[in-house]
């Protein structure tokens, strides 16, 4: 007597299939960190770690190589600077995490997302997945906020801060401002009416949360993206946005006074950076001027991989404080230590040189030429695919500017590398190609739509 077939799994689920790891790698950023837990790694990092070693088991075993030599070289750039400074680390468990750490935020990550995404249903579902992150986060610091259970803020527990909690005081403001960009771009595509109508009121909504997060490097980032995919979305499209938000602002502010006094002082501490900066802006500046001490000790290799720290004290003014003090959301009061300039490119520079700083940023230039090119040709060919390409040169130069702001750290850096996949696989549209994919990652699945553009 025959053996019955085996049931075969739905053709919907079976086409999601390759997208669920990065999808679960976003989500898991929603569990809440421990109050006092440690800053660097979480749940996410390490789910993110293992669709690394999968796509790494699949790519042996399908011996294929599913990357084109252009996009091998401008995903893998950044090692060509990161071994230098991991040779001229401090110890080897410093050159050993530093480099563990960049590798995964941007190489293998990324690299491992452009795999895994076969096509722009994909891509949308990934860009989903950022924006319901954000909805999340940005509930839970509204909340914060409204029942004063936040961080620290002028001795009072009102930042938002998600469920970061105090250890990653950044990260609600990231997430929402990723989750915030993906919105936008989706409302400003040709994409179902119904779910650029979805996506035109998350981009209403995520703006309170992330003005309640009281992050002003965010708020500046976020600013400039915006205007960034209006204006490449066209200009009279983004004329009639801009009135738009503007008569809302008054309305808002000028007429029924939402706002509060903290807030407005946030903002208005945006124009006196230069002329009556608090103490955290001078100790941004103080430590900025560290890390190009340390360029200019060491230009072409810089300090090594982690070393900031333990050469900090040796290039500081005596401006610098001793740390900042965090407090609330859970947590007790601790003095938090200054361990990084907060400026990615400054970090970079000290720490692997003109070597480092060159191939890192090289690679994120190439991709933010090639996500233009992309655009370009969407835009030539009608714009089917607007909302993708606005949304991967979105969240690209977000970051980038962000950067001047802030640098890797804490669970919700694993975001960053899930970002820069996005932008890649949209940047470099010849990376894996329909046939190869299909043999790399679906070797049972039904077939599904190619990848190609």
């Amino acid at each position: 007597m025959a053996l019955a077939p085996p049931p075969r799994r739905p053709a919907r689920l079976t086409a999601i299939l390759p997208v669920l790891p990065p999808v679960a790698v976003v989500a898991l950023l929603a569990l809440p960190v421990a109050p006092g837990g440690a800053t660097n790694a979480g749940p996410a990092d390490a789910l993110s770690a293992l669709v690394v070693v999968c796509c790494a088991v699949r790519l042996l075993r399908a011996r294929r190589r599913p990357l084109t030599p252009a996009a091998a070289v401008i995903l893998g750039l950044p090692v060509a600077g990161l071994v230098p400074a991991a040779l001229h680390a401090a110890s080897a468990d410093a050159a050993i995490t530093g480099l563990g750490r960049y590798l995964q935020i941007f190489v293998l990550v990324p690299a491992a997302v452009v795999l895994l995404l076969r096509g722009r249903a994909d891509f949308r579902l990934l860009a989903w997945s950022f924006v319901a992150l954000a909805l999340w986060q940005g509930a839970v610091g509204a909340h914060q906020y409204v029942t004063r259970t936040g961080a620290s803020y002028q001795g009072q527990d009102v930042r938002a801060v998600g469920t970061f909690g105090v250890a990653d005081v950044m990260g609600m403001a990231t997430v929402v401002s990723c989750g915030l960009v993906c919105a936008v771009g989706l409302a400003l595509g040709r994409t179902a009416p119904r779910e650029r109508a979805v996506a035109v009121v998350c981009a209403l909504v995520l703006p309170v949360p992330l003005a309640l997060s009281f992050s002003r490097g965010a708020w500046i980032a976020t600013a400039v993206t915006l205007v960034v995919q209006l204006l490449l979305a066209g200009v009279r499209r983004a004329a009639r946005v801009a009135a738009a938000v503007l008569a809302a602002g008054v309305v808002l502010v000028g007429g029924l006074g939402v706002g509060t006094v903290m807030l407005r002082e946030r903002i208005d501490s945006i124009a006196r950076v230069a002329d009556a900066p608090d103490q955290s802006v001078t100790d941004r500046y103080t430590m900025w001027a560290a890390a190009a001490g340390m360029w200019r000790d060491r230009p072409l290799t810089g300090v090594g991989l982690k070393a900031f720290p333990e050469y900090r004290d040796g290039h500081a003014s005596l401006a610098l404080s001793s740390g900042s003090d965090t407090e609330g959301a859970g947590a007790a009061f601790r003095r938090q230590p200054l361990l990084s300039p907060h400026n990615m490119y400054l970090l970079v520079l000290g720490e692997q040189g003109l070597i480092g700083l060159l191939c890192l940023a090289g690679g994120w230039l190439a991709l933010l030429v090639c996500a233009l090119r992309g655009l370009r040709r969407t835009r030539a060919a009608g714009g089917r695919d607007l909302d993708c390409a606005l949304i991967a040169c979105g969240l690209l130069v977000w970051q980038l500017v962000d950067f001047v702001y802030a640098d890797i750290g804490g669970p919700s850096t694993v975001l960053t590398a899930v970002s820069l996949g996005l932008t890649a696989w949209w940047a470099l549209p010849a990376t894996v190609h329909a046939g190869e994919a299909e043999h790399f990652l679906a070797t049972e699945a039904a077939p599904r739509e190619a990848a190609v553009r």
